[in-house]
C-alpha cells in the first residue's frame, strides 16, 4: 500500500510541474532561512559554554542612581577583585581582564598590537587549552608573554615559540619579554578574545590606595565555591564595600568640592554566560562580540515569516487545485477508501514534497552561507549542521513543515462526498474565505517587511549623509601616543612643507571625559579635548561667539578654554565669555572661557551631542594628528606623511585612517541589518508572488467558460484582464491597510533608539504601498492577459 501511495504522489507531482515547482521552491527557500537562523541562534546561545567552569564564573558589576536615573556599569578597578576575594566568603578566586595596546619591535619594524592584561591564574580559571607551557605559572613573571597559535606562527613562523623573546616597548624603551606558553586560537563563540596575553600591571601602592575603589577601567571575574549562593555573596560584597570605601569616598568628595555627592555603587554578580546577550551589562573593556537578543528575534521573525508564507502557498495551492482531483477522490471513496487512508495519502504527498524541498534547502544553505556570514558578522560553517541538537531541530522542522503544509489540505480533500464529485455537482464551498485570508496574511507580512526596509534604508541614508557640523573629507588621522606639544609642533611644521597638505592639527587620542565646577558651584560632566589653534580651522568648525585659540595670545595654553553650545546650555549661561571653570583635582585651577564652538557630532549620531571643552594645556599629551590634504592627492600625500613620520618617530608604529571612513564604521551594524531586512523582504515578496501566480492560474482555469462567454459578448482583453486581476488586487490593498499601521508602530519604536532620526512621513508608506501593488499586479496580470487572449471557441468547448 505504501508503494502505491508513493507512486501516486510522484505521478501527481510530475503531472503538475508548475505547482510542484512553486511549492518546492517556496518551501526550500523557507527551510533555507530557517536552517541559517537556527545556525545563528545556536551560535548565539553557545557563547562561552566551552569553559569548564562557566557555571561558577561571575563578573563583578554595579549600579548607581544619578539624577533619578539608574545606571549600570561592568567596569571595575584594581581593588574589587583582591579585596572582595580576601574578605568575602564563597569567592574561590578572582581574575581581572584589561584591554590594552603595546608596541612590538621585530627587526627594524615597529607594530602596535591589541592585547589583554590578565592575572596570573587567567588560564587556570578560563578554558583556553595550551599547546605548550604551564597554565599555572606562565603569567607569573612580569616579563612573560602568552601567544595564541596563529600569533606564534606570525611572530616566529612556528607554534613552538616557548622560550623565544619578543621586544615590547616599556616606558619609552624596548625590553625583552619571554614567551612562556602558546594557547590554541580562541573559539569564535568566546566573549574573551585575545592573541597576546601579558601579566596585569599593578604596584603595592595601587593595591593599598583605597581611592582606587573609584577607578574603573577593567573587568573583574570571580569563581565561586561550588555551594556558594551568588545573591548571598553579593550582599557580603556590598556590606564590605560600604565599610571599606566610605572613608575614601569622603576624602574624594571633599577634594572635589562635592561633600553631598554619593559615589557608592551597589555591587552584584552577573553570570558569565549572560554577558554576550546582555543589554545593560554588555561585553566591553577587553571583552568582545557583544550582541543584542533583539537581533536573534528579528532573524527568527524573518525566518518564521518566510517559512509561514511558503506553507500558506502550499495550503492555498493544494486546496485551490483540489477541484481537479475531486473525481479521483470520489472514485477512491467509491471503491472503498476510507478517510484515514486519504489523509495518509495527502500527508504522504506533503512529506515527499517537503523532503525534496529539505534536500534542496541544505544545498541552498551551503551556497548562501558565506553571504549570511557577511550579513550576520559570523563565521558559521555548514559542518555545524551535524550538531546533534541542530539535527534534532531540523528533523522537528521537517516534521512540523510537512504537517503544517499537508494537514489542512488532507482534511479538506478527504472530506469530499463521492456522489457530488463523480456527477460534477461538486463546488469548493467555504474555503474561498480561508484562501483569501491567507493571501491577505501573506501580503501583510510582505508589505510590513518592505515598509521596514524603506524605513531602515532612509534612516541609514540619513546617518551616513547628515551634516555632522564639520568637514570630514580628505582628513587623514595618524596616531602617535603620548606626544609632547614640542614634538607635535615640529612634526606639524615639517608636514606643512608639502604643497599637498593644507592643515595639520594635533589632538588628544581616544576619549577623555571629566567633570569640573562652574560659577554657581554646580558640577558638569564633559568631553575634554586637547587641541591646538588649527583644530577648528582644519575641520571647518565655526566659533559662534568669542574667539578661537591663537598663537598671538600665549596665555591661551595656560588658562583659556573653548566650550561647545551644549556646554553653555547645560551650564545655563546666557553670556559664557569670561566665565570660569574650576578643576578641583588641579588644585582648584580656574580656566576662562574665551569662545563658544558650534555644536558638531564628535561622536556617532547614535548619541546626543554632549558638553565639550577644548584646551591647549601643555601638560596634556597629544595622541593623533588630523591632516587635511588636497583633494585627489591621497597617494602622494600618504607617502610623504609616512616618510616624515618614520623620520621623526622611528620607534613608533605608523598607522593612518581617513576620518570619513571612521565615521562610516560607526554604522556598520545598521548597514548589515539594512541588508538583512532587504533580503527578508525580497524573499517574502518573492514567495508571496509565486503563490499568487499559482492561484491566478487556477482562478483562470476555473473561470475558463466565463472568460469565453465574456469574449463572445464583446468584452475586450483589457476588461477581462482587469476582472481577473481585480480580485487579487483587492486582497493586496486589504493587506496594505493592515500592514501600514503595524509597520508605522514598529518603525516608530525602532527609530526611538536614535536621538537623530528621520521623521515618519506618509510618502514612505505610500511608495511602499505602490510598490507592493505593482508587484502583485505584474504577478497576476501575466496569467490574466494570457487567459483573456485565449480562443473563446476552445474555452466554450472545454466542458
Amino acid at each position: 500500500m505504501f508503494s502505491n501511495y508513493l507512486k501516486i504522489a510522484i505521478r501527481n507531482l510530475a503531472q503538475n510541474k508548475i505547482y510542484s515547482v512553486i511549492n518546492i521552491a517556496g518551501l526550500a527557500i523557507g527551510l533555507t532561512c530557517a536552517m541559517l537562523i537556527l545556525l545563528y541562534v545556536k551560535d548565539e546561545v553557545s557563547f562561552d559554554r566551552f569553559h569548564k567552569k562557566s557555571n561558577s564564573i561571575y563578573r563583578i558589576v554595579s549600579r548607581i542612581t544619578m539624577n533619578g536615573a539608574e545606571r549600570y556599569s561592568s567596569s571595575t578597578g584594581l581593588l574589587q577583585g583582591p579585596r572582595f576575594s580576601q574578605h568575602v566568603s564563597g569567592i574561590k578566586s578572582y581574575v581581572r581582564v584589561q584591554d590594552g595596546r603595546a608596541d612590538f619591535k621585530k627587526g627594524a619594524e615597529v607594530e602596535s598590537r591589541d592585547l589583554l592584561f590578565v592575572d596570573a591564574n587567567f588560564l587556570s580559571v578560563f578554558t583556553f587549552p595550551l599547546i605548550d607551557g604551564d597554565a599555572r605559572s606562565c603569567l607569573k613573571d612580569p616579563h612573560s608573554v602568552v601567544l595564541t597559535a596563529d600569533e606564534a606562527k606570525k611572530q616566529f613562523g612556528t607554534e613552538k615559540a616557548v622560550g623565544k623573546m619578543l621586544m615590547l616597548k616599556e616606558k619609552g624603551q624596548f625590553v625583552p619579554y619571554q614567551v612562556t606558553a602558546v594557547t590554541e586560537n580562541c573559539p569564535q563563540n568566546s566573549t574573551i578574545g585575545f592573541k597576546i596575553l601579558l601579566p596585569i600591571r599593578e604596584t603595592e601602592a595601587d593595591l593599598s590606595n583605597s581611592e582606587n575603589w573609584f577607578s574603573y577601567f577593567l573587568n573583574t571575574f570571580v569563581e565561586l565555591e561550588d555551594n556558594a549562593d551568588p545573591a548571598a555573596v553579593a550582599r557580603q560584597m556590598q556590606w564590605f564595600y560600604v565599610k571599606d570605601a566610605s572613608a575614601a569616598e569622603k576624602a574624594l568628595n571633599a577634594r572635589f568640592g562635592n561633600p553631598d555627592n554619593s559615589r557608592l555603587e551597589t555591587y552584584f554578580l552577573q553570570p558569565f554566560l549572560d554577558i554576550h546577550l546582555s543589554k545593560e551589562l554588555s561585553a566591553q573593556n577587553g571583552l568582545q562580540k557583544a550582541s543584542n537578543p533583539i537581533y536573534g528575534y528579528i532573524l527568527s521573525g524573518i525566518a518564521l515569516f518566510v517559512l509561514l508564507i511558503a506553507n500558506i502557498n502550499f495550503v492555498n495551492l493544494t486546496v485551490a487545485r483540489s477541484v481537479r482531483r475531486a473525481k479521483e477522490i470520489g472514485i477512491r471513496k467509491a471503491i472503498g477508501s476510507d478517510r484515514r487512508q486519504l489523509i495518509i495519502q495527502f500527508l504522504g504527498e506533503s512529506f515527499i514534497l517537503c523532503a525534496i524541498a529539505f534536500v534542496l534547502a541544505i544545498v541552498l544553505a551551503q551556497m548562501v552561507l558565506p553571504l549570511f556570514n557577511d550579513l550576520s558578522n559570523k563565521k558559521l560553517a555548514i559542518s555545524y549542521l551535524l550538531d546533534f541538537k541542530l539535527v534534532a531541530g531540523y528533523i522537528a522542522l521537517f516534521l512540523l513543515t510537512g504537517l503544517l503544509a499537508g494537514f489542512y489540505p488532507a482534511m479538506v480533500l478527504s472530506g469530499y462526498k463521492p456522489v457530488e464529485t463523480l456527477y460534477s455537482r461538486f463546488a469548493l464551498k467555504g474555503n474561498s474565505g480561508l484562501q483569501k485570508s491567507l493571501v491577505v496574511f501573506q501580503f501583510t507580512l510582505a508589505a510590513f517587511l518592505i515598509i521596514a526596509t524603506f524605513t531602515i534604508y532612509s534612516q541609514f541614508d540619513y546617518l551616513t549623509k547628515a551634516d555632522l557640523g564639520y568637514d570630514d573629507q580628505d582628513i587623514v588621522m595618524v596616531s602617535k601616543e603620548n606626544m609632547s606639544h614640542q614634538e607635535a609642533a615640529a612634526f606639524k611644521q615639517e608636514l606643512l612643507n608639502s604643497p599637498d597638505i593644507m592643515y595639520v592639527a594635533p589632538k588628544n587620542g581616544g576619549f577623555w571625559g571629566t567633570a569640573a565646577k562652574i560659577d554657581n558651584d554646580s558640577s558638569i560632566n564633559f568631553a575634554w579635548e586637547t587641541v591646538d589653534e588649527s583644530y577648528l580651522q582644519t575641520l571647518k568648525i565655526p566659533v559662534v561667539k568669542g574667539r578661537n585659540f591663537s598663537t598671538d595670545h600665549p596665555g591661551d595654553s595656560v588658562h583659556s578654554v573653548l566650550v561647545n553650545e551644549t556646554f553653555v546650555k547645560t551650564a545655563g549661561w546666557k553670556d559664557p565669555i569670561g566665565k570660569s571653570i574650576v578643576f578641583n583635582y588641579q588644585n582648584n585651577q580656574a580656566y576662562q572661557v574665551i569662545g563658544v564652538v558650534k555644536d558638531y557630532h564628535f561622536a556617532a549620531l547614535n548619541e546626543r551631542i554632549k558638553p565639550q571643552l577644548f584646551t591647549m594645556k601643555n601638560s596634556n599629551p597629544y595622541g593623533v594628528f588630523y591632516i587635511k590634504i588636497r583633494p585627489n592627492t591621497a597617494t602622494s600625500s600618504l607617502k610623504f606623511i609616512e616618510k616624515k613620520f618614520r623620520d621623526f618617530f622611528p620607534f613608533s608604529p605608523y598607522t593612518y585612517v581617513f576620518k570619513n571612513e571612521v565615521n562610516q564604521r560607526n554604522y556598520e551594524s545598521e548597514a548589515r541589518w539594512k541588508q538583512i531586512i532587504l533580503y527578508g523582504a525580497i524573499l517574502t515578496i518573492f514567495i508571496s508572488c509565486i503563490g499568487l501566480f499559482g492561484l491566478s492560474v487556477l482562478s483562470a482555469e476555473k473561470r475558463t467558460k466565463e472568460i469565453g462567454i465574456r469574449k463572445v459578448l464583446g468584452a475586450s482583453v483589457r476588461n477581462i484582464a482587469t476582472v481577473l486581476s481585480l480580485e487579487f488586487v483587492k486582497l493586496v490593498i486589504i493587506a496594505l491597510i493592515i500592514a501600514i499601521p503595524l509597520a508605522w508602530l514598529a518603525s516608530a519604536k525602532w527609530l526611538e533608539n536614535y536621538p537623530y532620526r528621520i521623521s515618519m512621513s506618509w510618502s514612505l508608506f505610500g511608495w511602499a504601498g505602490i510598490l507592493v501593488i505593482l508587484i502583485a499586479v505584474c504577478t497576476v496580470s501575466f496569467q490574466a492577459v494570457k487567459a483573456a487572449l485565449a480562443n473563446p471557441v476552445k474555452s466554450l468547448r472545454s466542458e
